[in-house]
């Protein structure tokens, strides 16, 4: 199994930055697809952004294009989503999603293993 640890999130003003880290730990694999996802409350899951461990390859939701960057630490076996110019719209649970395989996946009905989350809130 994966285990997957958020960290990063809290109560921020519109505007400012913040970095979501998601440790992973157990059977991970270079073979792996991950993502970021968010919920709010009343809301379905909603895809956030996704990389291929392996090539680094990147994919993001139209709603965050140019605001958050998705990255991997392959030495450290972290995930991380930076993100800035954060919005009130922003607020949400983010959590982090994995899957073996080599494409990006936006759906989060494909992933196999999800963290607890992280609640990142933007005030206006």
């Amino acid at each position: 199994q994966v285990r997957l640890v958020e960290s990063g999130g809290g109560l921020v003003q519109a505007g400012v930055s913040l970095r979501l880290s998601c440790a992973a730990s157990g059977r991970t694999a270079s073979s792996y697809v991950m993502g970021w996802f968010r919920q709010a409350p009343g809301k379905e899951r909603e895809f956030v952004a996704a990389i291929s461990w392996i090539s680094g390859s990147t994919y993001y939701a139209d709603s965050v294009k140019g605001r958050f960057t998705i990255s991997r630490d392959n030495a450290k076996n972290t995930l991380y989503l930076q993100m800035n110019s954060l919005k009130p719209e922003d607020t949400a649970v983010y959590y982090c999603a994995a899957r073996l395989g080599y494409s990006v996946y936006v759906a989060a009905g494909v992933y196999d293993y999800w963290g607890q989350g992280t609640q990142v809130t933007v005030s206006s």
